[in-house]
Formats: structure tokens, sequence, C-alpha cells
């Protein structure tokens, strides 16, 4: 006889510690959580270190989740955060020179993104400088702001534009080199 959980008795089974609700929650969330954490990473190892102090986090502060809203978007913040975290830790006291802002120039490179798939673009953000790929992915693929970046980083504003920019270019000549 198989009993179906709801992701609440998961919740509440990790919340009174027991391991058979943290291996659950562990093994559902997992994939989506390690896609998160790659793009913040070098490689798949920090990754994976990432993803290991996230889940310490989720497993001690799982009791403050508010029910009815989604684990998920609660879990993948946890994944940003510890991310943001690693890296002050890696580059404390250090931020990127302004070197200014140009313009980026938008080439057609639709022949490299027929050939290009998730692995392959993973890798390359994963090639970018630690504040390049930092920034990318919090204003690109999270939504943040360059304020709100800059806050987080503890970088200024136009700082976190100025990365954008550079960000964008490497990421632009790391795909048409690998492609």
């Amino acid at each position: 006889m198989h009993i179906s959980l709801t992701e609440q008795d998961i919740v509440l089974g990790c919340a009174a510690q027991e391991t058979w609700a943290q291996q659950r929650l562990y093994e559902q969330f997992y994939p989506k959580l390690m896609a998160v954490s790659l793009r913040y990473a070098n490689n798949k190892d920090e990754a994976l270190d990432i993803l290991h102090e996230s889940f310490i986090k989720i497993f001690k502060n799982i009791s403050k989740f508010q029910p009815n809203t989604s684990l998920m978007a609660w879990m993948k913040t946890i994944v940003v955060n510890t991310s943001i975290d690693m890296y002050r830790k890696a580059v404390r006291h250090r931020t990127e020179d302004i070197d200014g802002v140009y313009d980026l120039v938008v080439e057609d490179t639709s022949d490299a993104i027929d050939l290009i798939n998730e692995q392959d673009i993973i890798a390359c953000i994963q090639k970018l400088s630690p504040v390049y790929r930092s920034v990318f992915n919090l204003y690109v693929i999270e939504g943040y702001s360059h304020k709100e970046i800059g806050e987080l980083l503890c970088i200024t504003e136009s700082t976190s534009r100025s990365n954008l920019v550079k960000a964008r270019t490497k990421l632009k000549e790391l795909i048409s080199k690998s492609f």
C-alpha cells in the first residue's frame, strides 16, 4: 500500500526533523535547485557546495516556511542568498573597477543559438568571473534591479550596470567561440 504525501506533509516532517521527510524533500527538489546553484558556481563541485549549504539552511529554517506560499520559490531564494553569501566570502572587500559603460553591439547569433543547449549555456556562464556571473544571474535570471544587486554584492549601482554589460559581452564571446 503506497501512501501519497502532500508537500505540507513533507514540510511538517522536515520541521519535526524526520529523516524520511528530509530525504523526500531533497530528492524532489534537488534537480531544480541544482540548476539554480550551477548558474552561480564556477563548476559542478562548487554548485554542490552551494546546494548542500542551502539544504542545511532549508532544513534548519523549514519551520519559518509560510504555508500557502510556494515552497520552491522559498527554497530558491535560500539557494540564491547562499550563492551570494559564498560569493561575498570569496571576494571580501574586493570590487571591480569601473572601466566605463559602453554600448553592447548586438550581432546576429541565430546560428549559434540554434546549436547551443542548456548545458552549453551553463558552461559558458560558469566561465564568467564570479562578479560578472553573479551580476548576470541576479539581473537576467532572477530579475533583481541594479540597485538591489549593488546592495546584495556591496558594489555601486553603476558597477553593477558596467559588470552586466561586460558579462554579456564576455558571454557572447564565449558562445561564439564554442560554436
